[in-house]
Formats: C-alpha cells, structure tokens, sequence
C-alpha cells in the first residue's frame, strides 16, 4: 500500500513543509537494534544512486478467454515455494562459505525454482544471519537489485543506516504489530519489482509469521463468476484520503460546487506532480460526521495477469490488503485499527471496480476465503531468507508481540532471464505443435 504522510501532502499542496518528506511513511527513528556486527537502524532512507528504479509493470497481454485459461490450472498440478535446508545440503549451519559456494554453483536452478514455483525458502543458513552475507547471497544467485518501489512517493528506512544500502527495513514498527498486513504483490502506481529476497534478522519474540500464497491457486479456486466479472470491468484501488474538507460545507450552497471543482483540480494537479503515476480525486464523505474528503484514486487495471516469463495466468491484485471492508473485519479477530495521527488517516485504502462500480461484501468475502486458504505462514528464524518472484507470489505478514527485524532487497530481474523465457517459450511452442 502507498504510505503517504501529512508533511508530505503539505509539500504536494505548496504548503511550504520541506521537499526532503514529501510522500514518506511513518517510519520507524527509536527502534532498538539487535546485537550484531552491523546493528540495525532505522533512521536512514535510501537513495536513488545506488540502484535503478523498481521497473515498470509488465501488464502483459490480454487473456482471450480467462474462464478457460482458469479450468486449465485447475487441471494441473502446481509446485509452491519448496524449501532448502542446509543440513539437506550435508552443509553445516555455520558453514558460510560451504553455502555461498551452494548458492554460486545452482544459481540458475535456484532462479528456475523460485520462477516456476512462486518462492523458494532458505534455513538454517548463518550466511545470511547479517547483511553482509545476505548481499552476498543474493549476488552469488544473480540477483539485480533495484529500489524500492515507493521510491516514487516516498522514502523508506535501510536496515543498516547506510543511506545507500540495497536492504530496506520490512514492517517491524511496534506500532503496527497487531496490524495484520494482507496479502499481496508489490508495486506501486506503475512500477513494480521482478522478485524479492525477505531476510529475518531477528524473529519476533511472538508471531510475526511471513505469509506467502501462490497467485495461480487463488485465481485458480476463485468462484468463475466473480473471476468474470472482475477481469472484465477491472479494478482500481484507492490510495489515500484527505478529509479536511469539512469547512467547504460553510460556502452558500451556488458557491460550493464552483470551489469543490476548483478543490479538486488543484489537489489533482498538485499530487500528480509528486509521483509518476496518475491518480483521480473524487470526493467523498469520511468519519461518523461524514466530512468531504478527497479520495485519490489509483488507473483501473487488471486483477489477472500472464507470468512475464512463464505465460502462467495469475492473480495480481491487492485486494486483501487494500479493502477497507477486510481491514475492518479483521479488527475483531486482532484488535481495532487505529486511526490516530493525521497521517493515518490519509493511509486508508479500498478495492473498487475499475469503472469505480462497488465490489459486494459476499464477493470480498469469498476473496478473503480463497487467499486465506491458500496463505503459508513461515515462521522465520535468524538467517531464514524467502527469495519470491513477485509477480506469481503474494506476501503479507502476521502480527506480533517483541522485537522483529526483517529486511528486504528488491530486484528488477536476474541473469538469465531471458534464457528463460526463450526456454519457456519453446516449451509452449512444442505443447500446441
């Protein structure tokens, strides 16, 4: 989800707040580090000259028929995140060179697991125990980082203070910890990473839990007629709300309409300035006291997409984590959401048809069925590193009680990835011949 700030809105609106926050999340400045060779702040935000920008999203071609090429995965049987254990290996956990030597020597095997199977999972790897040897992990394998994909509207805390640092802090804010975060693929506006590598650096004293689910099981176990329905009209989320337009209601009522317009383009303007994606603002009403607000919302798109090296359809939509009715849902299971400061309450989000028609609750409830019965919860230890291709997995995270520190390094692809597609391509080829 985007995370957008009040400074940052301010900066958006030409209230005069420093460019330096503009579109940056709350982050996490008074978080104890862990004890270890390179201790884990969180006051640093990255900066854009050590990687290139997250790519853009490979939308890919439209699917002629989505309800066949739904019954076809129902026919098939599909893999999802194996695990490599270093003692399978006949590796010793402390054995760092051993494992680097590993990973070197079956990069490309490592890279057609996580393609063709969604994730794959490292444990009982020292290797990666701290930042060093996770980098080191990932550039055996080949891995190209890239940053963050909310580079574009914000800035997010490294792990290691290094303002250049390819490894971002995950969601570890003890504020957040009872905030079940849902399910889904990272990108923002029109950029979205190829893979991740999620590194645990310290395991929450409770919970915690890193949450994957295979896109193509959930499309696959989707009701056909919601399936047809959402393809057709698309989806679009909304991003952020600004309800602090409560005193357009003092204007005469001949003048309002005018200053509602007027409202609306000059926010419009102003925050599309900001990011690289266009956004539409809609007013709304928010709060018991239904307050007008600015609702920003997100270009329609597709909640399916063909695999940009497999052609495997699969779901690549945010719904989980993005609907409001969900969120709420889950406040009676693990506590309510607050909204509290002024920069949660412009965070909050919600899934609408692409022609902005209302989704129903059953529906969204059945979605939530579907990818809660497919969620895995891995529970990481120190050093346990989960490598996913971002476009066939979806990932979420569970709440907690203690202390969590996990990063994460984004990538916008791999060496050899084009020899995979060329491979799955000629596969495809041979099948229909």
């Amino acid at each position: 989800m985007v995370k957008f700030s009040i400074p940052a809105v301010a900066v958006a609106l030409g209230a005069g707040v420093s460019s330096t926050y503009a579109f940056a999340p709350v982050t996490n400045t008074g978080a104890r580090s862990v004890a270890s060779s390179a201790p884990l702040f969180m006051s640093s935000v990255a900066a854009p000259e050590q990687s290139p920008l997250a790519p853009l999203t490979v939308w890919g071609d439209r699917i002629p028929d989505i309800i066949e090429s739904q019954n076809e995965l129902k026919s098939r049987k599909m893999d999802f995140a194996p695990t490599i254990k270093s003692s399978d290996l006949g590796l010793a956990s402390d054995d760092k060179e051993g494992q680097l030597a590993y990973v070197r020597e079956h990069a490309m095997e490592i890279k057609q697991q996580m393609v063709d199977n969604g994730a794959v999972i490292f444990r009982e790897f020292d290797l990666m125990k701290e930042q060093e040897g996770f980098v080191k992990f990932y550039e055996a394998i080949g891995m190209k980082t890239c940053l963050d994909p909310l580079h574009s509207v914000s800035a997010r805390p490294t792990v290691d203070g290094d303002k250049n640092s390819p490894v971002y802090e995950a969601v570890n804010k003890e504020s957040r910890k009872n905030f079940f975060i849902g399910m889904h693929n990272e990108f923002v506006g029109t950029r979205a990473p190829r893979a991740a590598a999620f590194v645990c650096f310290k395991a929450a004293e409770e919970g915690g839990e890193f949450l994957i689910a295979d896109g193509r099981q959930i499309f696959r176990d989707l009701k056909t007629d919601l399936v047809e329905r959402l393809y057709n009209r698309n989806i679009r989320y909304s991003v952020m709300e600004l309800p602090f337009f409560g005193w357009v209601d003092n204007f005469p009522e001949f003048v309002r309409p005018t200053a509602m317009g007027a409202l609306k383009g000059l926010v419009s303007a102003a925050i599309n300035a900001k990011v690289d994606f266009s956004v539409d603002m809609q007013w709304g009403e928010a709060g018991y006291d239904n307050t007008k607000m600015l609702q920003a919302r997100a270009p329609s798109q597709p909640p399916i997409l063909v695999h940009p090296v497999t052609g495997e359809p699969h779901w690549f939509c945010n719904v989980h984590s993005h609907s409001s009715k969900l969120r709420k849902d889950r406040e009676s299971i693990y506590g309510a959401e607050r909204f509290e400061d002024g920069a949660s309450q412009i965070n909050k989000s919600d899934m609408y048809y692409g022609d902005d028609g209302a989704i129903s609750d059953e529906d969204l409830e059945h979605m939530d069925e579907v990818t809660m019965k497919n969620v895995q919860f891995v529970k990481m230890t120190e050093g346990d590193v989960v490598l996913l291709d971002n476009y066939k997995c979806m990932h979420g995270r569970n709440v907690f009680d203690g202390t969590r520190k996990h990063g994460v390094a984004w990538f916008e692809g791999w060496t050899g990835e084009e020899e995979m597609k060329a491979k799955a391509q000629q596969s495809k080829q041979a099948a229909m011949a």
